[in-house]
């Protein structure tokens, strides 16, 4: 039951504090206006604030406060973000051994006790106290010069969504974490009452571990699932999802909202999406990003994180897996001083990585490069980046308008996704501008018919476009358990190989050890399909040809296909049969 309910109005009405015809018009008041019930009747004249707080105090059981006769203790306020204090009409105002007194305006609102207790990791009691009185002391407190640093830092860290965590990584054995956070948990369940400290310890050493066990697994992105009977946490581990956990259910809420603190998100809205970021510090300098995205599902939030370690990110052109030939083809075009460059693949093929490749190879002080991202997953030194805000109009367009009167020379658009961003895109491709930017087309030649599709003209494309680069992600062969495989020519020849080169393909396949977790995989590389758009390709666009006709075209003039880049990376022994026809397919 919340004060800004009508269900108080009903408690008032039955013990004779306000009438019928009193309730009815701050119920109207409340639902044009938003405000609390209790404010409302006290606006209206229907209660004095001094009997509403008497009654709540009775009610609920909570004692009442006189906030003008308190002194507050202002080195508390840097426990509750001015934000949260204002949102649920709180303040601190003294601590007493491991506990917090906290003045509230609702005390039926266990939302916010929680909260609190998270922020703070300290048991909380609740004193109930006049909204105008809380509220005024937000304003006088959080005023003081400390806490408007303070405050602007809370604010900071919350309109960036990121706050910095340090995480201990002295531990031998993170299962061993894991498991005593699992086993601590269960005897703090079986206490009647035990002190928040011992309820939020093993919650903050259980997602630490899981974070840290990623981080050690190289998982690129982390699955927290809840079910009706369990919690179930992946990892994905070179572009696969592997199961890591199996959790309790009981722990889903604990564990969402300690992951929402660490992100700077709202622990009492389940009901919509909500996008954060975390910091983690581990060890001395190491930081590493999280991206977090929370979903509501019928049993609960699903948590996605997505890590960002910059010390992983491979930035170097010739170490991204590029054949000799595709590599010079990359770098003639990207040499360019104007053009389109365009790298299409499906979500997660690493186009970003590779179009910041590029921008790493470019980056100099001459040079001035701006980027259009959404979301910015790296910042990097000497790049001028901007994060899409799509609710306030800041999309790929907009941005791209402004970029054109801040004097680039390079210009990343981190996705063409509609006519407009693909013309401004072009136009700047033809007014002396270096353009890059993806798309989402199962290879290079459907690209053109793609941009087509979108309204483009003809002539533009085959006047802007200088190279198209389509790829995917395929997993490498464990080299610690790394053996060779008989394969029937056949099958290799069916894959796409001439009878003749199948013949002298020597096939391997990893058997699986303690190394690569027994998939016989470890780590990732990228297969390229790269189509540099020469004279009879233009010609070919501006004739309107089939993406078939177009790849006919492009292969005769000497462009690998996906396929057969898969193929010769079997050949290196670097990939599995089974991979490239897992990532890769041919018309």
């Amino acid at each position: 039951m919340s004060v800004g309910t009508p269900l108080l109005g009903q408690l008032l009405l039955k013990a004779n504090l306000v009438t019928e015809a009193q309730l009815n018009e701050a119920i109207k008041i409340q639902r044009l206006e938003g405000k609390r019930l209790g404010s409302v009747l006290v606006k209206i004249g229907a209660i004095n604030e001094e009997s509403l707080i008497t009654f709540l105090s009775r009610q609920y059981s909570v004692p009442a406060i006189n906030l003008s006769e308190q002194r507050i203790d202002i080195t508390l306020l840097k426990l509750i973000p001015y934000d949260t204090a204002k949102r649920y009409q709180l303040i601190p105002i003294s601590k007493e051994g491991g506990a917090l007194k906290v003045a509230i305006s609702d005390p039926s609102n266990s939302l916010a006790i929680d909260d609190v207790k998270f922020i703070t990791g300290m048991k909380v009691s609740a004193y109930v106290a006049a909204e105008s009185s809380i509220m005024d002391a937000i304003e006088k407190y959080y005023s003081h010069k400390d806490s408007i640093k303070l405050a602007a830092e809370q604010k900071g860290k919350a309109g960036l969504q990121k706050t910095q965590v340090k995480v201990d990584t002295e531990v031998e054995d993170l299962t061993k974490v894991i498991g005593s956070a699992m086993e601590e948990m269960t005897v703090v369940e079986e206490k009647e009452e035990a002190p928040i400290d011992q309820v939020d310890a093993p919650i903050v050493k259980l997602v630490n571990g899981i974070l840290l066990n990623a981080l050690r697994s190289r998982a690129s992105d982390i699955h927290i699932e809840p079910s009706e009977e369990m919690l179930r946490v992946r990892y994905r581990i070179d572009g696969v999802l592997q199961p890591v956990l199996k959790l309790p259910v009981k722990m889903k809420n604990a564990i969402t909202s300690r992951i929402k603190i660490m992100s700077h998100l709202d622990i009492s809205e389940r009901r919509l999406p909500q996008d954060g970021r975390i910091k983690l510090k581990i060890g001395g300098d190491r930081e590493i990003d999280f991206r977090v995205s929370t979903l509501p599902t019928i049993f609960g939030e699903k948590i996605v994180m997505r890590l960002l370690d910059k010390s992983n990110l491979q930035l170097e052109l010739n170490k991204l897996g590029f054949d000799e030939k595709q590599l010079l083809d990359f770098l003639e075009a990207i040499e360019k001083p104007y053009g389109m460059i365009l790298v299409t693949g499906p979500t997660g093929s690493g186009k970003t990585t590779t179009l910041y490749s590029a921008l790493s190879h470019l980056n100099k002080p001459g040079v001035n490069i701006m980027t259009a991202e959404d979301p910015v997953e790296y910042n990097f030194f000497g790049i001028n980046q901007v994060q899409m805000k799509e609710d306030i109009g800041l999309n790929f367009a907009a941005v791209l308008r402004s970029f054109l009167r801040q004097d680039p020379d390079i210009i990343l658009v981190g996705e063409i996704r509609d006519f407009e961003t693909a013309e401004i895109g072009i136009k700047a491709a033809l007014t002396g501008h270096l353009v890059l930017s993806t798309l989402h087309t199962n290879d290079a030649p459907s690209t053109v018919t793609r941009l087509i599709n979108m309204g483009i003209e003809p002539v533009l494309i085959s006047t802007s476009v200088v190279l198209i680069l389509a790829q995917r992600l395929a997993r490498r062969i464990c080299t610690a358990c790394k053996t060779e495989q008989t394969v029937s020519e056949s099958v290799l020849v069916k894959l796409g190989c001439s009878p003749e080169r199948a013949k002298s393909i020597k096939c391997f396949a990893g058997k699986g050890c303690p190394e690569c977790n027994n998939t016989g995989y470890r780590g990732r590389l990228a297969i390229h399909e790269i189509m540099p758009v020469k004279e009879e390709i233009k010609e070919l666009i501006l004739q309107g040809a089939s993406a078939a006709e177009i790849k006919k075209e492009a292969i005769r003039l000497g462009m690998s296909t996906l396929r057969q880049t898969g193929i010769n990376k079997i050949e290196q022994g670097l990939t599995t049969i089974e991979e490239v026809i897992r990532v890769t397919f041919e018309d």
